[in-house]
């Protein structure tokens, strides 16, 4: 089961990922509109913290060429782009790229279906980062691939492990649901008791 924990801002939350053994931490890029937004510098610092195990992921909204090389200079591992592609996406991107799909667009799965530049899919709720769940129901109508199934949208430590026997995913994705209570930075027992959910459940799905 692959953990994911999104919204890091500082390279403090990176030693927090890095202490509970995450398979990816994603960071958001370019869209002010999220409190969890931070810059490239900001995001080299964190990169610089992070775990060489820890692949790391930057999360964008439809976004442009250039921020898709700039993206990649900076030394990202994947990209998670929701919203749309941009056209010629082929010709500049030389890292995994993960799509987000939400409930409302789950029809738009076919297009990225056989896509090569996709390695991933990340399914969240109707707004990303609300930290709201999802008819888990709706995910059994997307066929399985090869390519990573990423679970998220108001996962929790409460709830990853029912999520998890639900859905049956590659991976979970959290993250206002592993943050401190008044909403701001990530809480470092919250990761723990996410992370041990996680793999708990795994652990006796596989015995």
């Amino acid at each position: 089961m692959k953990i994911k924990i999104c919204g890091l801002m500082t390279p403090q939350e990176a030693q927090y990922v890095n202490e509970n053994h995450v398979d990816f931490a994603g960071m958001v890029l370019f869209f002010p509109k999220s409190k969890r937004n931070i810059t490239l510098e900001q995001a080299g610092l964190v990169l610089d913290s992070l775990s060489s195990t820890v692949k790391s992921v930057a999360v964008v909204v439809s976004p442009t060429l250039e921020q898709i090389k700039d993206i990649q200079k900076t030394g990202f591992d994947y990209i998670q782009i929701h919203g749309r592609l941009p056209d010629r996406i082929a010709d500049v991107i030389t890292i995994p790229v993960l799509k987000a799909f939400n409930v409302s667009d789950l029809g738009q799965y076919e297009t990225y279906h056989n896509d090569p530049v996709i390695a991933g899919y990340v399914f969240d709720a109707q707004e990303a980062g609300s930290g709201k769940t999802f008819d888990w129901s709706l995910i059994d109508q997307i066929p399985r691939d090869e390519k990573l199934l990423i679970l998220a949208g108001g996962l929790c430590p409460e709830n990853v492990a029912e999520a998890v026997k639900r859905v049956h995913p590659d991976g979970v994705d959290v993250s206002s649901g592993v943050e401190n209570d008044n909403g701001i930075g990530k809480n470092l027992d919250k990761i723990r008791a996410f992370a041990e959910a996680c793999r708990n459940v795994s652990g006796a799905e596989q015995k």
